[in-house]
């Protein structure tokens, strides 16, 4: 009996075509399972230090709320996003889209914390621009090379 089957980790076996071969790849955990271990997680990890100090504020837990809900999604697309990366025999492109997929989650993580903790904006004096904007076009950047990236053996 196969090791995989007997943890639990890979209950069935899915076959992907990839040109004339087929590739064999033990399918994990669901997405919405995934989604669903993720953000219990999230909520666990955020729960004592970021939501329940505001917990009674009307207006501020709309907001703390959109942005935890905003990190549980970039964490998702994150962690998704490495997968497909590792699942795909390591191709650029989807490389490129991790990458952005996690700088998004470091900057929700940047925008709760800063709605939250009322840290000061991050500049950076070289050039007199805050940290969260210089990640987004980071990520930015990651994301159209991720989907403008030409593949010469496709």
């Amino acid at each position: 009996m196969d090791l995989n089957y007997q943890i639990g980790l890979f209950s069935t076996e899915r076959h992907m075509q990839k040109g004339r071969s087929t590739v064999r790849h033990p399918e994990s955990v669901s997405k919405l399972t995934l989604l669903a271990i993720i953000t219990v997680s999230t909520i666990g990890i955020l729960w004592i230090p970021v939501i329940m100090p505001h917990i009674t504020h009307p207006n501020m837990i709309y907001h703390i709320s959109l942005h935890t809900l905003s990190v549980i999604i970039a964490l998702f697309l994150s962690v998704v996003s490495i997968l497909a990366y590792r699942r795909n025999n390591n191709s650029l492109r989807l490389l490129f889209m991790s990458l952005g997929f996690c700088l998004l989650a470091g900057i929700e993580f940047l925008y709760l914390f800063h709605a939250t903790v009322n840290i000061p904006d991050i500049i950076i004096p070289i050039v007199d621009v805050e940290l969260s904007h210089a990640i987004l076009l980071i990520m930015l950047t990651l994301f159209g090379i991720g989907v403008l990236k030409v593949n010469r053996s496709e």
